[in-house]
């Protein structure tokens, strides 16, 4: 675990996880779609959150972690608007970082209640608002198209996630997933954080 945060704390990170177009704008419909729909890929410290929540959420009958997923992508729609907006969200990277260390904690704890979706949709927000760095300066149908292919990604990957954790879960293997989903969990967010901070 201590290499992996090891390996983490040595990649680039901050500049793979906003940048698919090369730090372009995307100016057409294509590269807007193209854009969104690789942020969740390349942003490593985001993926890796989607990884965990679908992990999480799978803890919970199959509706409501559908929903708890589903939460955290319009949590992060949110936040793009904001950001947008010219709305500030704070040190978003810090707090990607630490979404992603307690989502691991939450994991190891055995915590997936009712409030699941709400710390979903909070932890979007910020998500979402980091997200949108690269979009600032876009016209209006690179944006929509950018929006549309982060959100289908974040769903696809986090939904994913889910099922295959189930899966997992009904072979009996369920606990050991989740101990090892969330120590990495923990382990890679606070080497996130470092980075963020160091940054």
């Amino acid at each position: 675990m201590t290499r992996l945060a090891a390996l983490l704390a040595l990649l680039p990170l901050p500049a793979l996880a906003h940048h698919p177009m090369g730090g372009a704008v995307p100016s057409t419909l294509w590269e807007g779609l193209a854009s969104g729909v690789g942020h969740p890929v390349i942003g490593l410290d985001h993926l890796a959150f989607l990884l965990v929540a679908g992990v999480l959420a799978a803890a919970l009958p199959p509706a409501r972690g559908a929903r708890a997923v589903l939460a955290f992508v319009a949590g992060g729609f949110a936040g793009s608007l904001l950001h947008v907006a010219g709305i500030g969200l704070g040190p978003v990277e810090m707090l990607v970082a630490a979404s992603l260390v307690l989502a691991g904690a939450a994991l190891l704890a055995g915590a997936a209640g009712a409030l699941l979706s709400v710390g979903f949709a909070l932890a979007g927000l910020f998500h979402g608002h980091a997200f949108a760095e690269a979009i600032i300066g876009a016209e209006q149908g690179p944006l929509v198209a950018y929006l549309a292919g982060l959100a289908l990604t974040q769903a696809a990957i986090g939904l994913a996630a889910m099922l295959a954790a189930r899966r997992v879960a009904a072979a009996g293997h369920g606990v050991a997933l989740r101990r090892a989903t969330g120590l990495a969990g923990v382990a890679a967010g606070v080497a996130f954080l470092g980075i963020a901070m160091a940054g």
